[in-house]
């Protein structure tokens, strides 16, 4: 991993920490973190978790790439995930593991916007994963999570999806279960100064037995 992308990873783990330090007025030392059981295979490596007595209606989802983090929190589960949009070499790979409506609206497109509306709906894909607590351990082809385009195929029952305003070049999304309720999500540049003094102020976050969420 070269040093800025150390650098990014080390700010966005303790931003997590931060911000959900401040929900259960704790240092950000003092927050362990562990995993759920997976819903694929019943094995411990589920969502990420906060440990400790009463923070079952917690729950958080952190994603990264390039110079931008997401971070979301709810008290149901939840799942947040940023891209960047691919050349159109790449997004056709990416497509062919998508849902067969997600293809069909993919192809209905002209090439040229095909990498930003699948960006679009890969991040839609993956923050629903995230937030069933499988990521990709679920094959993405078996739920719709495309556009909701009016008497087309809609999101999976009892959640909600919606895009994240980001930077030109990128792509997020955030799904919730339940309704979900927008107080301003908030997208954080990961370098200069303030990305050193967050790495600064406090160690990368790892989960029970060592592993990087």
């Amino acid at each position: 991993m070269h040093a800025a992308d150390r650098t990014r990873f080390t700010a966005a783990h303790v931003a997590l920490r931060r911000l959900l330090g401040s929900y259960l007025r704790l240092r950000p030392e003092e927050i362990h973190f562990g995993r759920d059981t997976c819903p694929c295979c019943g094995g411990p490596h589920g969502r990420p978790t906060v440990l400790g007595t009463g923070r079952d209606d917690l729950f958080f989802s952190l994603s990264h790439r390039g110079d931008l983090a997401l971070v979301g929190t709810a008290a149901a589960p939840i799942g947040v995930d940023v891209d960047l949009v691919s050349d159109q070499t790449a997004s056709a790979e990416l497509a062919s593991m998508l849902h067969v409506a997600e293809q069909e609206e993919l192809a209905a497109l002209e090439p040229a916007l095909r990498p930003r509306a699948l960006a679009r709906l890969w991040t839609r894909k993956e923050a629903y994963l995230k937030g069933l607590g499988s990521g990709l351990g679920r094959d993405p082809s078996l739920d719709y999570v495309g556009s909701g385009a009016p008497g087309g195929p809609y999101p999976p029952s009892g959640w909600t999806l919606l895009d994240v305003p980001v930077d030109r070049g990128y792509a997020a999304a955030v799904a919730v279960r339940g309704e979900l309720t927008v107080t301003g999500p908030t997208v954080t540049r990961l370098y200069g100064p303030q990305a050193a003094d967050l790495v600064r102020a406090a160690p990368p976050v790892r989960l029970t037995g060592g592993t990087s969420i």
